[in-house]
């Protein structure tokens, strides 16, 4: 149930129509109710690690990720899921992934739970929000439908056959009014794969197409369309940024060069001691080790090309960082800064995947011809360009997510923890304060719910609505407490995890549990399951209730995709493989 307008954001409110204390000279007072509801402007970037913001210990600069955090709030333990798809669809929904109907990835394998797609019995925020009488709109990264490829014909522009089977679960079909960006979840930055306006493919445009870029061009757009309308708006903003393929413009790529030479081992090192300085880790956590398959930088010949590769993630999250600049510069020239709620999270931890030529979303030929070159062992071939396709693998992902263990996929901390900001001035208590207190992914669907006066339906378009799984932050912007009021889950191919209170329960495919007490480690360095076998059995019974109640099914025994076209080439189970 929704709660109450809080009291801190009405006295705001209250403040500004009584002595125009949130309006300039030239601005208009925040209206009445129901205008007094925020707009919201929800910003997700794709495969970014903990620690890759300034505010969270980076070296890259970030000054605009650093003013939302310095004019709002950062939450240290909050989790996604593993992957980009089932966070889009634990997002999206305000489940867990297999409620929704995406506990693995794009493909149908004939279960409610692993369907690939939304199912029918939730609902997006955006419809959600356009009940509650908000516009709705999105920019970029969909990634939760099935793709179809005739081999990799449509990847290679040599084919316009559809790589879809129907649009009914496209953004216009799930409550969005307008939308531009791609379907699929990877592609060039210069030419993206699946590029769509509304529901009709498109082909990228102009010489200076970059999809960082765009996406923000449309958000600002977006933005000063719907300003000052006769309702607030929820706008969804999904960039592909950092996910390799490994582009950026060159004199980006540049810039950041010398500052790479220094090494993974200093560079992570820096990080985690400045993680400490600013109150993001805890000084009594270890640092996890270096990752045994990742030499000392001492030891590595080619240091030049593989400082090429984090420049260029760099530069990828510099230009990440120019567009949340540029969208809060166009909430402060439409005059609606004030009562806007921006959130700004990742989708998942590092990526530590090396691209492989084999892989069936990795195109072998640009739309002008050229070969692309594939993979990370060609040492003659530098990151950046859109002729080249690498990622920054193992080595460097272990900087992105310091001081954790492991990288997406997984439900160790690296996979799961992301840095979290969430600016509103109209309702943010204390600005530039850092909480530790627990969030989820699922809880953005409820907060959305609550600070918009909206209501979970029971039934929507004729179909059940399962109850929200997450619950309100808004108590956390107001200053408050808000011990997490449930354990959280995670599952996904075979790796798994159970979070109640301090403890960690968390094992990988096929591995034996592993218990952490997070207060005291939180970068799992000392396994306590044979200290507390009592604690691992309580959380391990919570798990197999959870698994069943919400459709999870043991990995190795998913059955194979169901192919919708036979004639043609599916999209594979996407398990990727890293350094």
């Amino acid at each position: 149930m929704a709660r109450s307008t809080p009291l801190f954001f009405l006295t705001v409110v209250q403040c500004a129509l009584v002595l125009g204390c949130l309006a300039g000279p030239n601005e208009k007072t925040v209206a009445a109710s129901p205008a007094l509801r925020p707009n919201v402007v929800l910003i997700l970037a794709d495969d970014l690690g903990y620690s890759d913001l300034q505010c969270f210990g980076s070296e890259i600069p970030t000054p605009n990720l650093n003013r939302m955090a310095s004019e709002g709030l950062r939450l240290t333990q909050f989790y996604t899921t593993p992957r980009c798809c089932p966070s889009r669809a634990a997002l999206l929904t305000g489940l867990y992934p297999q409620q929704a109907g995406v506990g693995n990835m794009m493909e149908d394998q004939g279960l409610s739970g692993y369907r690939g797609e939304l199912g029918t019995n939730c609902i997006t925020i955006a419809e959600e929000l356009r009940l509650a009488n908000y516009h709705t709109a999105m920019v970029g990264k969909w990634h939760l439908s099935h793709i179809y490829f005739d081999g990799k014909k449509q990847l290679n522009h040599e084919s316009e056959e559809p790589f879809w089977d129907d649009k009914h679960d496209w953004p216009l079909q799930r409550g969005f009014e307008d939308y531009f960006g791609t379907i699929h979840g990877v592609g060039s930055y210069y030419d993206p794969f699946s590029l769509v306006q509304g529901n009709h493919p498109i082909h990228a445009a102009g010489t200076n197409f970059y999809y960082t870029d765009i996406i923000t061009e449309h958000a600002v757009a977006d933005i000063h369309r719907l300003a000052g309308k006769d309702k607030p708006f929820f706008l969804y903003v999904a960039y592909t940024a950092p996910h390799w393929p490994l582009q950026a413009p060159e004199a980006d790529i540049a810039r950041n060069r010398a500052t790479y030479m220094a090494g993974w081992d200093a560079i992570r090192t820096n990080r985690y001691e400045r993680q400490i300085q600013i109150g993001i880790i805890d000084k009594n956590w270890l640092l996890s080790p270096r990752d045994p398959r990742v030499p000392p930088w001492i030891e590595v010949k080619d240091k030049a090309w593989e400082a090429n590769r984090m420049a260029t993630y760099a530069a990828m999250v510099e230009h990440l960082d120019d567009g949340v600049g540029r969208i809060l510069d166009a909430l402060k020239n439409t005059r609606i800064e004030t009562n806007t709620l921006v959130i700004f999270f990742s989708d998942n931890g590092a990526c530590a995947e090396v691209i492989e030529p084999g892989w069936y979303d990795v195109p072998s030929r640009t739309r002008d011809g050229r070969q692309v070159k594939v993979g990370n062992g060609n040492h003659s071939v530098y990151a950046g360009p859109e002729d080249v396709w690498q990622s920054y693998g193992v080595s460097w992902a272990n900087v992105s997510d310091t001081p954790f263990l492991l990288y997406k996929h997984f439900t160790h901390e690296g996979g799961i923890a992301s840095p979290f900001i969430v600016r509103w001035p109209a309702g943010v208590r204390n600005p530039g304060a850092i909480s530790r207190e627990l969030g989820h992914v699922t809880d953005i669907m409820a907060t959305l719910v609550d600070v918009a006066g909206a209501k979970q339906p029971r039934e929507f378009d004729g179909h059940s609505i399962q109850p929200l799984a997450g619950s309100s932050l808004l108590p956390l912007f107001e200053g408050e407490d808000r011990p997490h009021p449930a354990p959280i889950f995670w599952e996904h191919e075979g790796n798994r995890a159970v979070r109640l209170g301090p403890w960690k329960l968390v094992a990988q495919d096929g591995q034996p549990w592993e218990l952490y007490d997070t207060e005291m480690d939180r970068t799992e360095q000392h396994n306590l399951a044979a200290i507390h076998p009592e604690k691992v059995k309580e959380m391990s019974d919570m798990y197999i209730a959870w698994a069943k109640r919400c459709n999870v099914i043991p990995y190795d025994n998913l059955p194979r995709p169901l192919s919708i076209f036979p004639d043609r080439v599916d999209a594979p189970q996407s398990v990727h493989s890293e350094d």
